[in-house]
């Protein structure tokens, strides 16, 4: 059992999870693949889908410094039998910016990122000091600039013919913070003219023989386009579609391995059924519709460890670190707290909180002082990994959300912000949704959403409307993490606004499920259109429930069929069919 490899859970350094006898999901496969490319490539994907190891294995991969450990790192891989001419051949550069500090304000943010700089230059300088002449590393130690360290190693690179390779891992987070908490103007300062970072980039442009950038949004690289407009952008590339993330044939094999050594005691197939509705449906290109979609790393992983350790699932199906996350819609949302602006972007993000998907003319570049236009918005929306592509309407991609783990996301934001507005007390909620699942009792719970909602709507004039509601509902219905909550199911011929699908594998002893049809109606509807539309209501109730698969899913539990309708914000009718 010794031999049995260790989860790479948190590792994002190659060489450690080799050397530490770490799964691995080979992706070596892709390495050829990346050669025949233009030499300047340009990578964005969220957070959390493997860019730090894909990037620490292609520095060890092309670094001449290891290529007597080739066998070591690599001889079991796909690539250590399919060896291109151009393993280990180069000296690689290796900059993460995310570990450039940028917390202080003007000439503070140069200093400390060229100090990060100029400590990676230095290092760089000490390994490869025996390719260079004795005093090669005394000279780069003694020179103070970054940029002028970086144009000496240029002069007797090319003076001795060798080849440089220059890897930037987050090259975006560095300026993505800045935005985020300096606001645009800082960021304009940063990378336009002769800003500093800006001019990093200018020095790279001629410098070295290959180039590759990964990040998570295409914002800084498009500032940099007249100092730095040589990369090529393979990020909807199909060919690159899974480079990122994990296949469910890799899921599969992965967990397949520990089962064979005796760590995973469920059934395989079982645990990636349970997976998928959480971290899998990824999709980066519009050619990969039809392929199979890829998992979120890090969720993959954190599942793993709790089959692994405890023999179960995890009582949170969500990541904490994950949870985090959802800063990044706040940030989205609210950048420069431009309030002439927030409204349509408010309006996005309730509009798929609703709908659970919208369309989008996906923009590969835009400058910073462009990202709350609303295509831009969409755009960046996908990038971190908060919308994905789920097909298309004529030249347009139909993004959605991608899964259950991202849409509790976009539910704990529009919580916070209906909240701000008029607070509900979540503790007292939380012990009616308890009533709900266990004792049946539904009306308490409801009657409190329709008041906060009538509250909400009264105060904030644009927000009464059938979407609307759908987002306010759903957003409150996502504490009730007993239920998988399925928008605008298939059931029996028709589409049921919600159904709470009793997740009795985590929670086995929940006593009730909920099948709900919302009707909305403006507020000038008459008595007769209000009567009509109930009854349409009812019977589309009816309906759903005789479904075949509905009731498999309710079963062991009593199946409620409850019908809401609204005029525009006050609820008329919560009722039991």
């Amino acid at each position: 059992m010794s031999q049995v490899k260790r989860i790479p859970y948190g590792i994002s350094d190659f060489n450690q999870l080799r050397s530490d006898n770490c799964y691995l999901v080979d992706k070596t496969r892709y390495l050829p693949l990346i050669e025949q490319m233009p030499n300047y490539l340009f990578l964005i994907r969220p957070r959390r889908f493997g860019k730090s190891l894909f990037l620490s294995m292609m520095r060890t991969y092309y670094d001449i410094l290891q290529r007597d450990n080739f066998d070591k790192y690599f001889g079991d891989l796909w690539i250590g039998t399919h060896p291109t001419e151009e393993r280990n051949r180069f000296q690689v550069l290796y900059f993460d910016f995310s570990k450039a500090g940028c917390s202080g304000v003007g000439d503070g943010l140069m200093t400390s990122f060229n100090e990060y700089c100029g400590l990676v230059i230095d290092k760089f300088a000490q390994q490869y000091a025996s390719f260079y002449n004795d005093d090669f590393e005394s000279r780069v130690l003694s020179i103070e600039n970054p940029k002028a360290k970086l144009a000496y190693i240029e002069l007797e690179a090319k003076e001795k013919g060798y080849p440089l390779y220059l890897i930037i891992d987050e090259y975006d987070n560095f300026t993505n913070v800045i935005l985020s908490e300096h606001g645009q103007k800082m960021f304009h300062d940063l990378t336009h003219a002769s800003g500093f970072y800006r001019e990093y980039f200018k020095q790279y442009k001629g410098m070295f023989n290959r180039i590759f950038l990964m990040g998570v949004s295409p914002v800084t690289l498009d500032d940099l386009s007249s100092g730095y407009n040589i990369d090529w952008n393979i990020s909807t590339d199909s060919r690159f579609n899974a480079m990122m993330g994990f296949s469910e044939t890799e899921v599969r094999e992965m967990f397949t391995y520990y089962k064979s050594n005796g760590l995973l005691t469920g059934e395989v197939e079982a645990m990636i059924s349970e997976m998928k509705p959480w971290y899998d449906n990824y999709c980066f290109a519009r050619m990969s519709l039809n392929d199979d979609r890829v998992f979120n790393c890090d969720m993959t992983l954190y599942y793993l460890r709790s089959q692994i350790d405890f023999h179960r699932s995890p009582e949170d199906m969500v990541d904490k670190n994950i949870r985090t996350d959802y800063s990044k819609l706040k940030m989205l949302a609210r950048i420069d707290h431009d309030s002439s602006r927030e409204g349509s972007r408010m309006s996005t993000i309730e509009e798929i909180a609703a709908k659970g998907e919208i369309l989008v003319n996906l923009h590969t570049s835009f400058p910073a002082e462009r990202i709350v236009d609303i295509d831009n918005f969409r755009s960046l929306l996908y990038y971190y990994g908060l919308l994905t592509i789920c097909g298309t309407r004529g030249d347009r991609l139909r993004m959605c959300i991608p899964n259950h783990c991202v849409r509790e996301q976009y539910f704990g934001f529009l919580r916070d912000y209906y909240q701000q507005i008029h607070p509900l007390n979540l503790s007292h909620l939380k012990d009616q949704i308890d009533d709900l699942v266990y004792d049946g009792h539904w009306k308490p719970f409801f009657e409190s959403i329709a008041s906060a909602y009538h509250e909400n709507s009264s105060i904030r004039d644009g927000m009464e409307g059938e979407r609307n509601l759908q987002g306010f509902l759903k957003a409150y219905l996502a504490l009730a993490s007993y239920y998988l909550v399925e928008p605008e199911l298939e059931m029996n011929y028709g589409y049921c606004d919600f159904f709470l699908l009793p997740d009795k594998q985590r929670y086995p002893d929940i006593e009730h499920s909920y099948i709900l049809e919302l009707k909305y109606a403006a507020r000038t509807a008459t008595d007769a259109e209000l009567a009509a539309q109930a009854e349409e209501g009812r019977r589309q109730l009816h309906q759903y429930s005789e479904d075949k698969i509905a009731r498999q899913l309710a079963k062991g539990t009593t199946l409620h069929r409850l019908l809401l309708q609204f005029r525009g914000w006050e609820m008329l009718r919560c009722e039991e069919i």
